[in-house]
Order: structure tokens, then C-alpha cells, then sequence
């Protein structure tokens, strides 16, 4: 008799132990083969494609969100600053934007699928530094009255609209870069992936 009760502690011990051990090992593989679902940073830094909410972006204010591992600038630009696009163009290099590099789908003025949201590769044509965001028109450090707004590059003074149009005589030789992107309903941007394929 005394064995059987020995045998049965014994048994209920061991089956406990390697439940826990399984479950240990079940959670072990589950977890990695779960988190292989989600794109790896490597997978996003080769251009995996990064979703941005602009449900509470204002009129006027710029977001950076960081695509393959550059700054993307996404502005909400005013009624005002889409109607001043519209009268500088003997001030620019590429008004049109025909060597710009910029998918099919945005307009040439714009350079964007909505008006009212510009989203730009946040890299200077020059050199590659970050443009500062500078939408006050008239300051005076950047040309007064002549200054209508846009991104000023302080690495080596290039000046860009609030479409990303380079002003002439400035080093940059190109548009800031448009990077292929879509909207998912009102309020979300997903950068790399195209408008049509959307």
C-alpha cells in the first residue's frame, strides 16, 4: 500500500513538472515565431512601410516621422500657404517640378495628393542635411519680405518652398524629394507604399 501512495505523489509530481516544462517550451517558440510577424528594424530601414496619424496635426504645424532611416516631413499647410504657392515661381529653380524627384500622382504646384498635407523626404539636395521648418513669412534672417515661407537648410543657406520648390541662386540643385506615400482613410499616412497600389 505504501508504494502505491508513493508511486501516485510521484507520478502527480512529475506530470506537473513537465506540463510546466512544455508550457515553458510552448511560450519559448511561440514568442519568436510571433515576433517574426512584425517588420525587424532591418526591415524598416530598408524601406518597410511606416504608417503616420495626422488626426491631430494643425494648419501649419510639421510632424517628422522616420522612413528607411531618414526624417520624413509631413506639413498641414493653410489656405494662405496654398494660395502663395500659386505667384513665386520666377523665384524658383524647377517651379513645375519636372526634374524633381516625386511620384507620377502628386501635382507639380502642390507636390502633394491632398493640398492642404505635404509630406517630403526631409534631406537637402545639397548635401544631405535636415532643412529647418521655417513657415513665418517675412523673417527677417531669411530675406524679409522676400521670404515666404518654407524649409531653410542652415548646413549651407539653401532655401525650399512650402511645396519643397528650391529658390534660385542657393546651392541645392533639386526639389526636396516627394517619397512614395498613400492615405489610409482621412487621418493616416502610410510612407512607401504608392497612392495606385494602395
Amino acid at each position: 500500500m505504501s508504494n502505491q501512495v508513493v508511486n501516485k505523489g510521484r507520478r502527480q509530481f512529475l506530470t506537473a513538472a513537465t506540463a510546466t516544462v512544455g508550457a515553458a517550451g510552448a511560450v519559448g517558440i511561440a514568442t519568436p515565431f510571433l515576433g517574426s510577424w512584425n517588420p525587424s528594424a532591418r526591415a524598416k530601414a530598408a524601406g518597410a512601410p511606416v504608417k503616420a496619424d495626422i488626426s491631430k496635426l494643425e494648419a501649419g504645424q510639421m510632424v517628422v516621422v522616420e522612413w528607411r532611416g531618414k526624417p520624413v516631413y509631413v506639413v498641414r499647410r493653410t489656405p494662405e500657404t496654398l494660395e502663395a504657392l500659386a505667384g513665386h515661381d520666377a523665384i524658383l529653380r524647377d517651379p513645375q517640378s519636372t526634374q524633381s524627384v516625386q511620384p507620377k500622382y502628386v501635382d507639380s504646384r502642390n507636390r502633394a495628393i491632398k493640398a492642404e498635407i505635404l509630406v517630403l523626404l526631409g534631406l537637402c539636395t545639397h548635401l544631405g542635411c535636415a532643412p529647418k521648418y521655417r513657415p513665418e513669412v517675412g523673417a527677417a534672417d531669411l530675406g524679409g519680405e522676400t521670404w515666404l515661407g518654407g524649409f531653410f537648410c542652415p548646413c549651407h543657406g539653401s532655401k525650399f518652398d512650402l511645396a519643397g520648390r528650391v529658390l534660385l541662386g542657393v546651392p541645392a540643385p533639386y526639389n526636396l524629394e516627394v517619397p512614395p506615400y498613400s492615405f489610409e482613410g482621412d487621418n493616416v499616412i502610410v510612407i512607401g507604399v504608392d497612392q495606385e497600389a494602395a
